[in-house]
């Protein structure tokens, strides 16, 4: 494996096979990113984990199997106002820090998944800014051009991630903190569904609005961290259940997108606030996904903007303030200047002004649900613009504002929204492009954001990697000594024969698809209840598989197992490979029932009655 490559882009799934080959010691590897993180020049982190605290959470780790522990051995890190019980949290600001008890549910979560956090990481202090300079612990660099801003607030989360510090990141998102300082550092940044993810333990901004969000280099990654951070929490009473239309098996790496109905703005309601690069980047991203098959639609866009305004010109200020009441007002100064200005005024608003901005905020959500409800996601920007340091302490109020614009509306009209890299800039500077939908609509976004970065396949955060490096590792990282083997039926995971392979110590690789050339039939007989896979010439459809990679000793004994009509051979898979799979001898399809249409063994099962499935 390319070790210069896991250390400049710990993608999950190339450190969890790292780890499995013995390439990577988990307490070597984790006490050399500590060390990094420690070094870090570029003023991400506000704290970190002593060597010690490594040791206390290694020892934990140690007594777990990879196979038991989805996120086994992943460095992450939290933006520090999210409580970890080994650090305090400060909100960036010295004077208002205290030592948590607990971490908040969702760090709590992650690491009982096997999850390593690092340190907490810098902000804009009370999550209060879009831009990542406005903190005592210095500007954090953007990790493309120390010049310029990194985006806030979650600024250090964001570049944690492009520098290849963490694996992923949690950040939190109120105006767009976990989207702006994604499109700045080349990374994909989730604001998924409001309440999806706890906020217990995490200081708020505005309680009402906040939502935790994830940084990572791919959609994958985000996937797999938002089905184990998003959990019901009684002591949120913000939290929400998911949906199951919503859950994580409806991620999908191979959605296609022709007929996806994608709006985006009028180009009077545009703004790139004289970034002409950045214009051309957009429209770029626009033909790109015309030419995947999309359906482009112009929207007005004017309702989204009039509802943004709100967030900052009306009352929705005062829940800052109503965040850090007591300690703002024993002492104001304690905030830096900038923190002091947005606080302070928002106690010039009255209740009666309020229930004014509600109301007018109830009316603009009508009117941009209706917009959503033809379409499947919107398109915009995620920044019109990035600016140098300087320029932002010279104007730090309106160029603020301005990298707002495509944001402060999302958690106002309960939106989701996947901010996702775009290209750089003659400057050098990444772009991004942010789609976003109505609540629950997270897994549809991240599908579509799988397909955009399988189409434009850009670089990685900071370094030189393209996901295609990535995908390609982990594809011939099949040792002498394994095989990989795909799985369409009762092997696959949570299905009643999978441990015909975990009990081989098999581990499961990816989730994936054939290539469009196969027709798939339940076959005669059962319990257990099997499918056939059978390629052809014409009339094919993919099909939903899963590649485990066994020990080679123990293919004899599983092939064993395997009941006539059934055999193994090769299939196609989506990518092009070829990989050894259950196929179907021919004349078994003459009592079968075609079952192509549900385009995989789960979609058939769910429509069978629960006694059948068992």
């Amino acid at each position: 494996m390319d070790k210069l490559m896991l250390q400049q882009n710990m993608n999950i799934d190339l450190l969890k096979a790292a780890y499995r080959s013995g390439e990577l010691n988990v307490k070597t590897f984790l006490k050399e990113k500590l060390v990094q993180a420690k070094n870090d020049t570029s003023n991400v982190w506000i704290s970190t984990i002593s060597e010690e605290q490594l040791d206390q959470m290694l020892t934990v780790l140690e007594s777990k199997s990879i196979d038991e522990l989805p996120l086994y051995g992943v460095p992450f890190a939290a933006k520090d106002n999210i409580d970890f019980a080994m650090l305090p949290t400060t909100a960036a600001c010295e004077a208002y820090s205290f030592q948590p008890t607990e971490s908040s549910s969702v760090v709590k979560l992650l690491i009982e998944a096997g999850a390593i956090p690092l340190g907490k990481t810098n902000l804009d202090q009370f999550a209060t800014g879009l831009v990542g300079v406005r903190s005592p612990w210095g500007a954090v660099n953007n990790s493309f051009d120390p010049d310029y801003v990194s985006g806030g607030s979650s600024s250090g989360s964001a570049v944690a991630v492009a520098t290849g510090q963490v694996s992923f990141s949690l950040g939190t998102d109120t105006a767009g903190s976990g989207r702006v300082p994604a499109a700045l550092n080349n990374i994909v940044g989730m604001k998924a569904t409001k309440g999806l993810i706890s906020c217990t333990g995490v200081v708020p901004a505005c309680k009402s609005l906040d939502c935790v969000t994830i940084f990572a280099n791919s959609t994958s990654e985000v996937n797999l961290v938002l089905d184990i951070a998003s959990e019901l929490d009684a002591d949120d009473c913000y939290s929400r259940d998911n949906l199951l239309t919503n859950s994580a098996e409806h991620y999908d790496t191979n959605r296609t997108l022709t007929g996806l109905k994608v709006g985006i703005p009028e180009a009077s309601q545009l703004n790139f606030f004289g970034d002409y690069g950045a214009q051309m980047l957009f429209e770029t991203s626009v033909e790109r996904l015309k030419e995947a098959g999309a359906e482009i639609i112009i929207i007005n866009f004017q309702p989204f903007l009039d509802a943004a305004r709100l967030l900052y010109e009306g009352p929705w200020v005062a829940e800052r303030y109503a965040a850090i009441e007591a300690f703002f007002k024993a002492d104001p100064t304690q905030c830096l200047p900038v923190i002091q200005t947005i606080v302070g005024g928002a106690t010039a608003h009255s209740a009666v002004d309020t229930f004014k901005a509600m109301y007018r905020l109830q009316a603009f959500k009508v009117q941009c649900d209706a917009i959503l409800s033809e379409l499947d996601c919107v398109l915009t920007p995620t920044a019109g613009t990035a600016y140098r340091i300087k320029e932002v302490e010279a104007d730090p109020i309106q160029l603020n504002s301005n990298l707002g614009y495509y944001t402060n509306f999302m958690n106002l009209l309960d939106y989701a929204a996947i901010a996702l890299p775009a290209g750089l800039l003659s400057s050098g500077l990444p772009f991004g492009i942010t789609l976003f939908g109505p609540a629950f609509s997270d897994r549809l976004l991240l599908s579509v954001g799988a397909q955009w970065q399988k189409t434009t396949n850009f670089t990685l955060g900071a370094t030189a990697h393209k996901l295609s490096d990535v995908e390609q590792t982990l594809s011939s990282e099949a040792k002498e000594g394994q095989v990989d083997i795909a799985v369409c039926g009762a092997h696959l995971t949570g299905f009643p024969l999978n441990h015909q392979l975990t009990e081989r110590g098999a581990y499961l690789v990816k989730s994936t698809k054939t290539s469009a050339d196969y027709r798939f039939y339940a076959l005669a007989g059962g319990p257990p209840f099997r499918p056939g896979l059978i390629r052809v010439a014409e009339q094919g459809a993919a099909i939903d598989v899963e590649v485990w990679r066994l020990p080679e000793s123990t293919v004899g004994s599983f092939l064993t197992g395997i009941p006539q009509p059934l055999g193994l051979g090769k299939i196609q898979l989506a990518d092009g490979s070829w990989v050894t799979s259950f196929i179907c001898e021919g004349y078994a399809i003459e009592s079968a029932k075609d079952i192509t249409e549900f385009g995989g063994w789960e979609g058939y099962m769910a429509t069978l009655s629960i006694d059948k499935v068992i």
